[in-house]
C-alpha cells in the first residue's frame, strides 16, 4: 500500500490570492475565536465541515463551550439558529413539526418544527431514542422532511451541530452505526488551556458576547464558498493515496468494518474546504491525514482485540501506510 514519495509531495504550489470569500472566512475564524478562546484548530474543523456541506457531532463534558461554538458560528454568517435540547421523550413531531387541523381553512396546516432552520443545535442528542433519531436522519441526509405524504424542504445551509455527552454518563443511548455515518465530523473541544481559561475568567460573559456578534459574511456567501471548495484540486496521486488508506480500512486487520464510500467522498469533501481555508488551490495528503481522526474515529470501531481506543487506531492506520 505505500506510494512513492515523489508522487505526493510535490513542491509546494504558491498560496491561492486572497479573494473575497478567502477573506469572509479569515474574518469568520477570528471572530468565532473571540468568544471560543484557545480552540483554533477546533474552529478550523467546525469551518471546514461547514464548507463541506457536512454536519458536527462534538462529544465532550458539559460545559466547555459547545453550545457557544455553534451559536458563534451561526451568528458570524447571519444563520438562522435553533437550539433543540434532546430528551428521553422527547417526540419526531416536537422536531419536525405537526399538521394541526384548521377550522378557518377547514383542512391541516404543516406547523413547521424547530428542524426547518439553517443551523439546528442539537444538544445531547444521544439522550433521545431512535424514533427522534429517525427524524432527524431524513433531515440530515435529504435536507428535507416527510409528514403526512408530503415533503417539506429544508432551507439552505442546513447545518446540524450535536452535542454529545460521554456515554458512560447516565441517561445515555448509543448512536446507531447509520446515525453516526450522518456527521461528517466528530471532535472534541477538551478543557482550556491555564492561558485561555485565565482569559475567560477575567473576560465578560461569552453569552452575553456572542449576542453581540455580527455576520462577517452572509448565506449567500457561505453558498459560493462551498461551490468554490468543490473545485480545489485533488491530484491523481493524492486519489492514490487516498484509496490506499480506504483499503486499509477495509482489510479486517485495523477495524471490524471499513469506510464507506459515502465516508470516503466525504473525507475528501472535508479535505479541499481545509485546503481552501489554507487558500490553497489543491488537496495535499497532510489535509486528509490532518482529518482522520476526526472523519474516521466515530464511523471505524477497531476490530477486535485491538487493544486500542479508535483514535489511536486510526493513528495507527495512518502510520502504516506510510509516503515513502
Amino acid at each position: 500500500m505505500n506510494r512513492p514519495h515523489h508522487m505526493l509531495l510535490t513542491p509546494p504550489a504558491p498560496a491561492t490570492p486572497s479573494t473575497p470569500l478567502t477573506d469572509a472566512l479569515e474574518r469568520l475564524v477570528d471572530q468565532v475565536g473571540s468568544v471560543v478562546i484557545g480552540k483554533h484548530a477546533q474552529i478550523l474543523d467546525s469551518v471546514a465541515c461547514l464548507l463541506a456541506g457536512g454536519h458536527l457531532l462534538i462529544e465532550d463534558v458539559p460545559g466547555v463551550g459547545k453550545t457557544t461554538l455553534a451559536q458563534a458560528l451561526a451568528a458570524s454568517v447571519g444563520l438562522q439558529f435553533s437550539r433543540v435540547q434532546f430528551t428521553a421523550d422527547l417526540t419526531p413531531s416536537d422536531l419536525i413539526g405537526i399538521s394541526v387541523y384548521e377550522r378557518a381553512r377547514e383542512g391541516f396546516v404543516f406547523h413547521q418544527g424547530p428542524v426547518f432552520t439553517q443551523v439546528l443545535l442539537a444538544d445531547e442528542i444521544n439522550r433521545a431514542g431512535p424514533r427522534t433519531h429517525s427524524a432527524l436522519l431524513e433531515a440530515m441526509e435529504e435536507r428535507q422532511v416527510s409528514l403526512d405524504g408530503q415533503t417539506h424542504t429544508l432551507p439552505a445551509p442546513f447545518f446540524v451541530i450535536a452535542t454529545q455527552n460521554p456515554a458512560e454518563q447516565l441517561g445515555t443511548f448509543a448512536l446507531p452505526e447509520s446515525q453516526l455515518d450522518r456527521f461528517l465530523m466528530c471532535l472534541t473541544l477538551g478543557y482550556p488551556s491555564p492561558s485561555a481559561e485565565r482569559a475567560l475568567l477575567e473576560g465578560h460573559d461569552r453569552r452575553e458576547a456572542v449576542r453581540h456578534l455580527r455576520p462577517v459574511m452572509s448565506a449567500q456567501e457561505l453558498l459560493a464558498a462551498q461551490a468554490a471548495v468543490q473545485k480545489v484540486h485533488a491530484a491523481p496521486a493524492l486519489l492514490d493515496y487516498l484509496q490506499a488508506l480506504i483499503a486499509v480500512t477495509r482489510n479486517g486487520q485495523w477495524f471490524a468494518q471499513g469506510l464507506s464510500p459515502r465516508a470516503a467522498l466525504a473525507w475528501l469533501r472535508v479535505a479541499r474546504a481545509r485546503a481552501f481555508l489554507a487558500r490553497r488551490s489543491h488537496v495535499t495528503p497532510e489535509d486528509l491525514q490532518a482529518l482522520a481522526v476526526p472523519v474516521l474515529a466515530h464511523r471505524l470501531p477497531p476490530c477486535s482485540g485491538a487493544g486500542r481506543s479508535r483514535v489511536a487506531q486510526v493513528r495507527a492506520m495512518l502510520d502504516a501506510v506510510r509516503l515513502v
